[in-house]
């Protein structure tokens, strides 16, 4: 047996268990404040004036417009809403409100039991870390197949060298972005996104400063052009509104879904490279520059324009498409486990 009740976008509200529900995990609501959700879910797009809250969640109660106003704005703040670009609730000036997201009915079980438990804490930054990850090793592999590694004694060792790398900066860095976009968005949608902007700008700087040690500790020189905190913020923030804009495509296929993520991580790419940063290649090519023995050669860009060498118009592509790779990536991957999890 199920009751009907209402699904729009990631939530779910179970009329029956006076349950509100953010993919499986329970959004606290006082019950009168719920009764104006489910008012307004009943009627979508359609405008709910002020006085039938009054009638049917007031009961007639007096109270005045500040009561409905602050009922409107707590529900926002649980939904992670907007009232100046609202994605469900919008303000009709003087007469009342109208829920303007899609609404759909859903059954729920009337057993509590089988409501599955909300995504562990871990979950998704395990799974950003493995979309990173993915994204690095793929980077690395294109690398070879482009002939961006010039080609030699030795380049399969390289390439192995270089995926092994692209792999461990790719889960570090997906994980430390997808833990700061799971801890902002318990403040709110908006949240998530200065979260990704703050992982990225953690793990860039600790990679920039242990790498640089490094190398000065064991040859005595580093290069200083090096991918760095700046870039992890830029990067980290755009893969934050990748996946906030994944979010509220949720019921849409998986890659378009993931769409926006490449969008916003090639421009903060495209944006980092005409800033004067690097990301990996450039970080790898200012590497082999500063040491003359070694053996990667990043020397063009294989079918892409600006082949002849490694220049600045190579450098702003690779950035880019490095940008767009990741981000996509980690938006993608949390965007999967989100689904996973729905189905059980």
């Amino acid at each position: 047996m199920s009751e009907p009740g209402y699904a729009f976008a990631e939530f779910r509200l179970d009329p029956a268990d006076r349950r509100l529900t953010r993919e499986g995990e329970t959004v606290e609501i006082n019950a009168r404040y719920l009764d104006a959700l489910l008012l307004m879910l009943a009627t979508p797009g359609r405008l709910v004036s002020k006085d039938r809250f009054h009638d049917e969640v007031w009961r007639g109660i007096p109270v005045t417009d500040e009561a409905l106003t602050q009922c409107i704005r707590t529900l926002r703040r649980a939904l992670g809403d907007d009232a100046t670009a609202p994605r469900f609730i919008e303000t009709v000036p003087r007469h009342g409100y109208r829920f303007i997201a899609e609404v759909e009915q859903a059954g729920f079980a009337t057993e509590a039991a089988v409501l599955r438990p909300a995504p562990s804490t871990w979950t998704e930054p395990f799974a950003a870390a493995l979309g990173g990850a993915a994204a690095g090793v793929f980077g690395a592999t294109a690398y070879g197949a482009t002939g961006l590694v010039a080609p030699g004694i030795g380049t399969a060792s390289t390439l192995v060298v270089l995926a092994s790398l692209a792999f461990l900066l790719g889960l570090a860095g997906g994980g430390a972005v997808g833990l700061g976009i799971a801890i902002g968005r318990r403040k709110g949608s908006a949240w998530s996104i200065a979260g990704g902007a703050l992982g990225g700008l953690l793990v860039g700087g600790v990679a920039h400063m242990v790498g640089t040690d490094l190398f000065d500790l064991l040859f005595g020189a580093a290069p200083r052009a090096m991918t760095g905190a700046a870039e992890g913020f830029a990067l980290g923030g755009a893969t934050g509104i990748g996946a906030w804009l994944a979010r509220r495509a949720d019921d849409r296929p998986l890659w378009r879904c993931t769409l926006p993520g490449f969008a916003a991580g090639g421009l903060a790419g495209l944006a980092i490279a005409l800033a004067g940063g690097r990301l990996l290649a450039g970080s790898l090519a200012a590497l082999a520059a500063s040491f003359p023995g070694s053996r990667l050669v990043l020397h063009g860009l294989g079918p892409l324009p600006g082949a002849q060498g490694f220049g600045p118009t190579g450098l702003v592509l690779v950035t880019g498409i490095e940008g767009a790779l990741f981000a996509g990536s980690v938006a993608g991957a949390l965007a999967l486990v989100r689904r996973l999890h729905r189905q059980g």
